[in-house]
């Protein structure tokens, strides 16, 4: 049979796990698994490895599976590992791959010689080296399937130079069969029983949904039961979409009223973390019953205790409430009017700051453009401080997997690389970049790639200046308000500067209109602040 390098299976092991496009960064041991990626996917190369496994990440997210980033040995690995981290805390299965220091050199000083597996290993659901080249395909395919199973989460394959360029036959390697499905676990029927016993004799319910209805593919289900039950819902800002925000019993600027009135709470696909104040006290009452539905057990319970715990896959379990439901809920009116009137204050109390023509630009009056100029299924990328809560607060998403943002670790910079990637995952999907000045800054260079591979994402600064509002920062804040637009013409990219209200939908209408990756580069009020939720507090008292 035929002689195969690792570096050929490798490329195999990919193309057998059905995966159409890699994110990387050139360099060796690395270079001729580039090479044979580009002959069978759409490569994308970028101009850091950060870039690399933040575009993998969003990628992830638009399509509901994995994205696959590599880097060369040393410090092409170890800049991957912010982008990894982010999506661990993300729970988002990018498969990062990594040359390494030869295996026969190992505890001789060899070039880029480091631990990267160790690395890896609190940041990823695995992280393996691989010792035998015949053992590639296998590996590759194991971290694929831990990526997807349970809760998805990053894993790292670490690939030695001497592994990658041994020549093995083909007939001594084991090709594992694709491709693997991802197993669908039902919840326990007694719980759901009591689960749909609970909710029907509810005064205020509510359902809080996150990813994993995204991950289950369960908009559908989520939908016929929000449906069927009359609840109101809410979403964590990575899950949100899945049901549009226009939809009846969507009440978004109740949201805060909401969760501390509810008085049982049914939790799907989520977990109770910081996003959603740990489902304690004061963001929701002391007296609140919550059921949790997650598909990894050791989430049901955590932070919270819960009156009923339901392990199992969001799309069959939500299919099991719908068959245990049966018929529909009465409608609860006095709650629905309640949250009605709470959202529609909230809406006038924004409308004032929407529509505001003062100068500098209110970063409320950038969104409620943005908001005006977006396809209905667009993709949102958001990055940045105060116009992340700004546009968290003033912008719809009516697409599931359509809102992209930091998620839990709220690392900054993924803004360019976030919009590239989800650019490169739907095409001919409006992709919108909405960044603040100082987060675009740490990965703009990525225009250039967006330029060189013909990646037209639109990308709006929100350019107050610096590093959050004034008063925002004591230190370090001042960045001036510099060109951005200028450095994206000189990559061959749009560009433009606006300074007026009345400008911005032309801007944005003519950098559509270019079909190149765009800058518009809008000069904000430094002074606008938003308001959010604190999650920590640095300082004594």
């Amino acid at each position: 049979m035929a002689s195969l390098s690792g570096n050929e299976l490798v490329v195999r092991a990919l193309k057998d796990e059905g995966v159409e496009t890699v994110f990387y960064l050139t360099g060796g041991p690395m270079v001729d698994v580039a090479a044979g990626c580009i002959k069978h996917f759409r490569a994308v190369d970028v101009r850091h490895e950060q870039a690399a496994a933040m575009a993998a990440h969003a990628y992830s997210r638009v399509l509901a599976r994995p994205g696959v980033c590599f880097a060369a040995s040393g410090p092409g690995v170890t800049n991957l590992i912010t982008g990894v981290g982010n999506a661990y805390l993300d729970a988002v299965p990018v498969v990062a791959l990594g040359g390494a220091s030869a295996i026969a050199q190992e505890g001789m000083g060899a070039f880029q010689e480091m631990r990267q597996v160790e690395m890896f290993k609190p940041i990823t659901k695995f992280s393996e080296r691989v010792f035998d080249t015949r053992r590639i395909p296998e590996i590759i395919n194991k971290a694929f399937r831990i990526a997807t199973g349970g809760q998805p989460g990053p894993v790292y394959v670490d690939l030695p130079g001497d592994v990658l360029y041994r020549k093995v036959d083909e007939s001594e390697v084991i090709f594992p069969k694709r491709p693997h499905s991802v197993p669908r676990v039902s919840g326990d029927p007694a719980m759901v029983q009591r689960a749909i016993a609970m909710l029907r004799q509810a005064r205020r319910p509510l359902i809080l949904t996150g990813t994993g209805i995204i991950w289950s593919g369960a908009m559908a289900e989520l939908t016929e039961f929000v449906e069927l039950s009359g609840i109101p819902f809410y979403t964590t800002p990575q899950g949100r979409g899945v049901i549009a925000e226009d939809h009846e019993l969507s009440f978004l600027g109740a949201r805060n009223f909401a969760w501390k009135e509810a008085d049982v709470v049914l939790v799907v696909g989520t977990r109770l973390n910081f996003i959603v104040g740990f489902g304690l006290p004061p963001r929701w009452s002391e007296n609140a019953k919550f059921i949790q539905v997650d598909i990894a057990d050791e989430e049901i319970g955590r932070n919270r205790p819960v009156e009923i715990g339901i392990v199992g896959d969001a799309k069959m379990v939500l299919r099991q409430l719908i068959d245990e439901a049966g018929k529909p809920f009465p409608r609860n009116h006095e709650w629905l009017e309640v949250l009605r009137s709470q959202d529609t204050r909230a809406q006038e109390k924004a409308v004032a700051l929407l529509n505001s023509n003062s100068k500098p630009i209110h970063p409320l009056r950038l969104c409620r453009e943005v908001r005006d100029f977006m396809d209905r299924d667009a993709i949102l990328v958001v990055d940045g401080h105060e116009i992340l809560n700004f546009a968290r607060q003033s912008i719809p998403i009516h697409a599931a997997g359509h809102s992209v943002n930091a998620g839990p670790n709220g690392c900054m910079g993924v803004a360019v690389p976030f919009g590239l990637g989800a650019k490169v995952a739907k095409p001919n999907t409006q992709v919108i970049v909405l960044s603040g000045d100082g987060s675009f800054g740490m990965n703009g260079m990525e225009i250039d790639t967006m330029v060189r591979h013909n990646i037209p994402a639109l990308i709006v600064i929100s350019n107050n200046g610096g590093w959050a509002g004034v008063g925002g920062m004591d230190a370090g804040r001042d960045l001036g308000f510099s060109r951005y637009d200028k450095m994206a013409e000189v990559f061959g990219a749009y560009g433009e500067f606006v300074e007026r209200p009345e400008e911005i939908r032309p801007a944005l209408e003519r950098a559509a209109a270019s079909g190149k990756p765009a800058v518009v580069n809008v000069v904000t009020d430094p002074h606008a602040r938003s308001s959010t939720v604190s999650f920590a507090n640095y300082r004594a008292i």
